[in-house]
């Protein structure tokens, strides 16, 4: 009883804490302590800026809070300056309203439909790509704007809260709308409704988005690239079943299936009827275990002497690095160093991420009692050269050995601005040994490398802001003299808005019109 009177008090503290005026006093000392922490832990805050510039900023951003100002209007003020360190894994977002154990319960059983709904931009329009609840009527439609707010001038809004990897801007144009629900979630808080005004065709019409019980959506849809069978079972056909979905679970697992989405993460097909054309879309590295996929997958290209792979990795803004190296090993034929030893501020980066104010104080608790492993263990795996700290990674080891079933056919890979962070340095890998052939256009990861691995997340004092960012700057052996752009296409492609209406692949056709040729 005291822990729940305790923890009800809490949230009401914190509450209270970030819906009131903070003093100007109190909003300089959370710019310095994000400064301040930036400058500690960040090893690469000056490559895209430098220390002069940035210092700059962030004492004219402190000349602009001259008065009381509450969380939210503190973080739009914070994020942009922020952003211009130009590091795509660093993010920000304002604090939330805490629940008590009862309303989490309570709105659990809800769902609000607009997060639903995915976007993407192209050309000029703001499109929804999917639907997730069961309105599929809404996909193809151009968003004009939300809340009677025109589109245009909440995604030029966006785009200055957040960055990409350098001085590229498709990671930027992608990336506000894969993420939009979210960025518009931070602008104006939790919402029970919106309105969107859309165009179809020809026509324009409006569409109320509201917070709906689960339940009423609860209706078995068909999972994509799958087929569902209903069927009545007798008592043996059941046992059947029952062995039958062990066998579905297993399967979702190793593609990685999404519920929420109704998709995997990873999927693998031949595009033509002799199978000489293998096609694999790879929406994400952190999704389940993947080891078995790609032993299976490059089984099947062995076997069926398929002699050209399409890597898909649009979209697929990053993940786990030992997936990635694992991937590259079956895309070559050569003994490799998949990445450098990692840069870093700190000999204990793992440890430093692991214990942070915004952690929960379990989780604090936990990291004072592994401390006395993991501390030397990552003591291990530093090392400092050149003034410069080295973390060792199990994937930046020389000479790692091709796999046995590797593929040595045509490679094309297919990438945009939200190929991002791991599947930008598997692009660097495979753009800087010559491997492949790239349709599309840039990534919004950076050629020469990333900054992140293992995030620091801060809670800023007063305001309660939360600000993560990595820790490790990874990076391929391979290294471009043009700083701060990604990967380029060999062949740029961009869809536009008549592709999709028309449910077209302007990228993927172009390759198949090419092998053809």
């Amino acid at each position: 009883m005291f822990l729940v009177i305790t923890s009800c008090v809490s949230i009401k503290s914190y509450n209270r804490q970030i819906t009131k005026l903070h003093t100007v006093e109190e909003l300089h000392q959370d710019v310095d302590h994000v400064y301040a922490k930036l400058k500690k832990l960040h090893p690469r805050l000056y490559q895209f800026i430098t220390e002069e510039d940035l210092d700059r900023k962030f004492d004219s951003l402190k000349g602009t809070i001259d008065a009381p100002m509450a969380s939210t209007d503190f973080y739009k003020k914070l994020a942009p300056v922020v952003s211009e360190v130009r590091q795509g894994h660093i993010s920000i977002s304002p604090p939330f309203l805490r629940f008590t154990k009862k309303e989490r319960k309570l709105r659990r059983k809800d769902k609000f439909e607009f997060y639903d709904v995915a976007f993407e931009k192209v050309d000029d329009a703001f499109l929804i790509r999917d639907n997730y609840g069961l309105d599929s009527t809404l996909v193809g439609a151009e968003v004009l704007a939300v809340n009677k707010e025109p589109i245009d001038d909440l995604v030029s809004n966006y785009q200055h809260v957040f960055s990409s990897d350098g001085y590229n801007t498709t990671f930027k144009d992608r990336f506000v709308a894969l993420r939009f629900s979210g960025f518009y979630l931070r602008d104006k808080g939790r919402l029970d409704s919106l309105e969107l005004k859309l165009r179809h065709k020809d026509s324009i019409f409006t569409k109320m988005l509201r917070t709906i019980p689960k339940d009423s959506s609860n209706v078995k849809k068909m999972p994509k690239d799958s087929t569902v069978k209903e069927l009545v079972l007798a008592k043996q056909e059941k046992k059947d079943e029952k062995r039958l979905d062990k066998i579905r679970r297993k399967d979702n697992s190793k593609y990685g299936f999404d519920k929420s989405k109704n998709q995997c993460t990873r999927n693998f097909r031949f595009l033509e009827q002799d199978s000489t054309i293998a096609y694999m879309k790879i929406r994400g590295f952190s999704n389940g275990p993947y080891s078995n996929f790609y032993e299976e997958s490059f089984q099947k290209i062995a076997s069926a002497k398929a002699n050209t792979l399409v890597l898909d990795l649009r979209d697929n803004t990053g993940g786990r690095l030992d997936e990635i190296a694992l991937l590259y090993a079956y895309l070559t034929d050569k003994e490799h160093q998949f990445i450098r030893k990692g840069e870093s501020k700190t000999r204990i980066p793992f440890h430093k991420g692991l214990i942070s104010r915004r952690s929960p104080f379990l989780l604090n608790v936990l990291g004072v009692i592994v401390a006395p492993v993991t501390i030397p263990l990552e003591y291990t795996r530093t090392h400092k050269k050149n003034g410069v700290l080295y973390y060792k990674f199990k994937t930046s080891k020389e000479n790692k050995k091709p796999k046995e079933l590797h593929f040595d056919g045509a490679l094309y890979v297919l990438i945009n601005g939200n190929s991002f962070s791991a599947s930008s340095i598997l692009s660097t890998a495979l753009k800087g040994s010559g491997r492949a052939t790239f349709v599309g256009e840039e990534t919004g990861g950076h050629y020469n490398g990333t900054v992140a691995g293992i995030s620091k997340f801060i809670q800023l004092p007063n305001s309660k802001v939360t600000v993560s960012f990595g820790m490790l700057h990874i990076q391929s052996p391979f290294e471009n003299q043009e700083i701060g752009y990604g990967i380029k296409p060999d062949v740029r492609i961009v869809p536009n808005k008549e592709n999709r209406a028309e449910n077209e692949d302007p990228e993927l056709e172009w390759v198949i019109k090419n092998l053809k040729q």
